[in-house]
């Protein structure tokens, strides 16, 4: 098992139960491979870097879990197929 630390930014116009339920679809996600979350944090709506899809503002969720090595590449490969998230990034600790 490793340790992973992954961001991702769900747009900030969402209400926030489409929030949460976006937190818990991910979440599963990584608990349905048999990894295990450490910590959740929601950081909260912040300007973006630059423009995504015309939007200047994301709500960024930072989460710290472990998992075998194959569930990164499958996690990134869901996420890149779901339509709230605008940006992700899994990074190995």
């Amino acid at each position: 098992m490793n340790n992973y630390e992954m961001m991702y930014i769900i747009p900030s116009q969402s209400t926030d139960e489409d929030k949460e339920s976006m937190i818990a679809l991910v979440n599963g996600m990584i608990e349905k491979d048999g990894g295990k979350i450490e910590s959740v944090e929601r950081i909260g709506i912040k300007k973006l870097a630059y423009e995504i899809e015309k939007k200047r503002e994301g709500y960024y969720v930072l989460v710290n879990f472990t998992a075998d090595a194959k569930v990164p590449n499958k996690l990134g490969s869901l996420l890149s197929i779901t339509n709230n998230i605008m940006r992700y990034i899994i990074v190995a600790k």
